[in-house]
């Protein structure tokens, strides 16, 4: 896969037209990034969930002066002015559907920025802290070259639940660049994050390759539990399967390439060694010393529950998935390439939101 990585320290700096951030969270895990934009002197977008502890409301109240900043609730995702994706309906009524609204939330950044004219967006989570501003304005100037620039993720580490129990039980466990810590291009090569785990890296991913990607500097995610509930890997293993399945084949170790994708022996064999995998890690984290691990009994229980699910995945939804996804693709490349640019805040607002639907609730310091 094209990936660069090298010689991207010197980058020249570029402009940040706005920092997006996805968040479930207390307003009060923004303050790193609301520093942030005050410092590049860059709209801030937080987008948030109807939850009781993470409005926009208080959001805004956190907003000093100096900042220009957007505060939306985005409501329930089906009232958002996005394409009916066939790779939503597919998952629709099975167990494989993921009740979050992560990818809602990216998508809607990405819509926001072609109705407010913003060029050069960077998506951050508000779990993740960026050492130095010029790292993030050196990743937008690497846009006039890439479609998307990832930042290193340090402290704990950005990996699913099944490769964190990899890592832990000794295994050698790489991460790859994700929409945590993201500046992407937003005029050329439109993608969308599709509904599922991994979506970020089915954003990097163009019609027939990667899209041009580069990585540089370094931010730092806060620790969690990976292993606190089992539904979480429940939940990751259909898109850990899909993404880790495609990326396997553009990295060469397959001669079919790209069309391998659609190829259900493909997948036959790829979800053979996918389980192989993860009975290896559950073997290896039971021989542990007792004692050596404190979650070790919950490492147990998460990689059981990804087993469970990964039993009820086969190579014809495999195959569907990807065929609707690339269907999908074109229908977001349609619907980007319809978004108007618009003169306000407050007509952007009302472009997000579908016809029959109640407006969004906003809060902002912008015309």
């Amino acid at each position: 896969m094209d990936v660069y990585g090298e010689g991207l320290a010197g980058a020249k700096p570029g402009t940040v037209d706005a920092i997006v951030v996805p968040t479930i969270r207390h307003p009060t895990w923004l303050k790193h990034v609301i520093r942030l934009a005050s410092t590049l002197g860059c709209p801030l977008v937080t987008l948030h969930s109807r939850r009781k502890w993470s409005k926009p409301e208080l959001a805004a109240l956190l907003m000093p002066s100096d900042v220009q900043f957007i505060a939306i609730d985005i409501g329930s995702p089906a009232s958002l002015n996005l394409p009916d994706f066939r790779t939503t309906t597919l998952l629709k009524n099975t167990p494989f559907v993921r009740a979050t609204d992560l990818s809602a939330k990216r998508n809607i950044g990405l819509l926001l920025a072609r109705l407010m004219s913003w060029e050069r967006i960077v998506f951050l989570d508000d779990d993740i802290e960026v050492g130095s501003h010029e790292e993030v304005a050196r990743a937008a100037g690497l846009l006039d070259k890439y479609d998307a620039v990832g930042m290193h993720i340090g402290g704990y580490p950005d990996n699913s639940v099944v490769c964190h129990a990899h890592r832990l039980a000794g295994g050698d466990q790489d991460s790859f660049v994700g929409g945590g810590a993201l500046a992407v291009e937003t005029t050329r090569n439109p993608s969308f994050f599709p509904n599922i785990y991994n979506e970020d890296w089915f954003y990097l991913l163009g019609e027939t390759s990667l899209r041009r990607l580069a990585v540089t500097g370094q931010v730092t995610q806060r620790e969690y539990d990976p292993f606190d509930r089992p539904i979480r890997a429940r939940d990751q293993e259909l898109g850990d399967v899909l993404a880790e399945g495609v990326y396997w084949l553009l990295d060469g170790e397959k001669k079919t390439g790209w069309a391998g994708a659609t190829d259900p022996a493909y997948w036959t064999g790829f979800l053979a060694q996918r389980k192989a995998f993860i009975s290896h890690v559950l073997r290896r984290v039971r021989r542990l010393p007792a004692g050596s691990l404190k979650n070790r009994q919950a490492m147990e229980a998460s990689l059981e529950a990804a087993l469970g699910r990964h039993h009820r995945i086969d190579e014809v939804l495999c195959v569907s998935y990807i065929e609707a996804w690339r269907e999908d693709r074109r229908r977001w490349a349609e619907h980007f390439a319809g978004t108007p640019q618009l003169d306000s805040t407050a007509d952007a607002m009302k472009w997000l939101v579908k016809d029959s639907e109640p407006q969004l609730r906003w809060w902002t310091s912008m015309a």
